[in-house]
C-alpha cells in the first residue's frame, strides 16, 4: 500500500523510529505471529510528550510503511491526522505500558496459537528449555478482564507487568516491552520459542525441568549472550534479511 513518505517532514529519530517500528511489524509477519490485524506494536517517541506510534487499524502487518504509522497521544488522539483508525483496545494496552514504564520505548502484543495455549495453562510457563530459562528472568502474569477495551483495567496491567520484560495475558496472548524496538523483537522471539517448545513437550510425555539455581543466573548469561547489546546484537543482521526481501517497509 503506497504512501507519501513522511521522511522530509518529521525529524531524523522519529523517522529511525519509524523505520525500526515498521521493520518490527513486518518480521513478526515474517515468523507467523500475526492475528489477521488483530494485534499491535508501539514505538514510544522521544520528547516529554509521551506520543507514540502505533499500526493502522486494518493493515495487514506486511503492509505496514514507517509513513503508514500513526502517532498518537495518551488519549487517544491522532497527532498527525492520517486517514486511519486506530484500534482501541490496542491503545488501551499500549498507553497503559508506555505511561507506566519510562524505560520502555517498544511494547510488542501477540495473539499466537501457542503463546495464547500456554496463557490458558494454569502453570505457565514452565522451566522445560533454555528459552524459557530467559523468559522466567523477568515474567508477570494478568487475568483476562475480557476485551481491553476499559481504561479501568489500566492499573492492573501495569501492576503485573511491574518491571519485567514479559507480561503473559491469561486466555490471550503474550506481550514484551524493550528499550529499544529490536530488545522488544528479540523477548518476544524467546517468549515465542519456549512457548511453541514447551506445547511441542507436554506431547511427549514426562517433562524434564532446569533446576531452580541454575536459573537465578539467567540475566547475566543473556547479557553475555548478546555482548551486552540485547536485541541490537541480532538486529543489523534482521534488517538485512528485510532489505533482500522487500525494503518498502522504509517507505
Amino acid at each position: 500500500m503506497h504512501m507519501p513518505s513522511l521522511k522530509a517532514q518529521v525529524s531524523e529519530q522519529e523517522w529511525q523510529l519509524r523505520c525500526d517500528l515498521a521493520a518490527c511489524y513486518r518480521l513478526v509477519a515474517l515468523y507467523g505471529w500475526t492475528d489477521l490485524v488483530f494485534t499491535h506494536i508501539s514505538a514510544r517517541v522521544p520528547g516529554p510528550e509521551h506520543h507514540f506510534l502505533i499500526n493502522p487499524y486494518g493493515l495487514l502487518f506486511e503492509e505496514v510503511t514507517a509513513s503508514s504509522l500513526v502517532l498518537v497521544d495518551q488519549e487517544g488522539n491522532q497527532v498527525r491526522e492520517s486517514g486511519f483508525n486506530v484500534n482501541h483496545a490496542g491503545f488501551v494496552i499500549h498507553s497503559a505500558v508506555h505511561a507506566a514504564r519510562n524505560d520502555v520505548q517498544c511494547v510488542l502484543h501477540t495473539h499466537t496459537r501457542t503463546g495464547v495455549a500456554v496463557s490458558a495453562q494454569r502453570a505457565g510457563v514452565l522451566p522445560v528449555s533454555q528459552q524459557a530459562s530467559f523468559v522466567l528472568s523477568g515474567l508477570g502474569y494478568h487475568d483476562y478482564e475480557g476485551v481491553a477495551l476499559r481504561d479501568e483495567e489500566k492499573p492492573r496491567l501495569q501492576d503485573d507487568l511491574g518491571p519485567n520484560t514479559f507480561l503473559m495475558l491469561r486466555n490471550h496472548g503474550l506481550l514484551t516491552v524493550g528499550r529499544t524496538v529490536a530488545d522488544a523483537f528479540l523477548a518476544m522471539y524467546m517468549f515465542e520459542s519456549a512457548c511453541q517448545i514447551q506445547i511441542s513437550a507436554q506431547a511427549s510425555g514426562d517433562l524434564l525441568t532446569i533446576d531452580p539455581q541454575i536459573l537465578k543466573g539467567v540475566a547475566d548469561a543473556a547479557r553475555v549472550q548478546t555482548e551486552g547489546l540485547g536485541g541490537g546484537f541480532v538486529w543489523p543482521a534482521l534488517l538485512r534479511k528485510l532489505d533482500r526481501m522487500d525494503p518498502h517497509y522504509k517507505d
